[in-house]
Formats: C-alpha cells, structure tokens, sequence
C-alpha cells in the first residue's frame, strides 16, 4: 500500500533538522528516525506513532487514535492515528 506522500512531507518538514534524522521504509509505509529509534511514520493515509510505554494507553484514548495492528495482532507502543485526528 502506498503511504501518503503529503503527510511524509509534513513530517520531513519538522523533522528533517533534527540530528541523527533518517528514514527508512517500513510497515508498507515510511519511518522517520531519530538516531536509531523511530519517533513516527505514515502508512497509508495514517500517521504511525510512538509514544512510549508511559503514554501509550492515554494516546489510544485520543479521537481517530486505534491500536497498530500491521501484522493483524496490535503492536504494543504503536499507535495509528487516522486522516481525521491530523491536524492541517
């Protein structure tokens, strides 16, 4: 599935100036990475976030926010974030 290109330029744009910035593809989409830790991604048109252990049950219960579930099982720490809950 193709990632949305427009939301990987929104996240590149903040991102990019940070040290240890890269990118890789993965999940079917892209990640963006901080040193050797993804910090978030887009798959489809969802954004792919990371919010840590400590956080991770609050972000499930944020609007348009579901469980990461790429492999059909959810991934604990990830989480989607659906085109709705994406700010402009």
């Amino acid at each position: 599935m193709p990632y949305d290109e427009t939301l990987a330029e929104r996240v590149r744009a903040v991102f990019q100036s940070e040290p240890g910035y890269t990118e890789k593809k993965m999940f079917g989409g892209i990640c963006f990475m901080i040193g050797r830790n993804m910090a978030l991604g887009v798959t489809g048109s969802d954004l792919m976030v990371r919010p840590g252990p400590d956080d991770f049950e609050d972000a499930l219960m944020l609007p348009h926010a579901r469980p990461m579930d790429f492999t059909g099982r959810p991934m604990k720490g990830f989480v989607y974030v659906g085109p709705e809950g994406i700010a402009t």
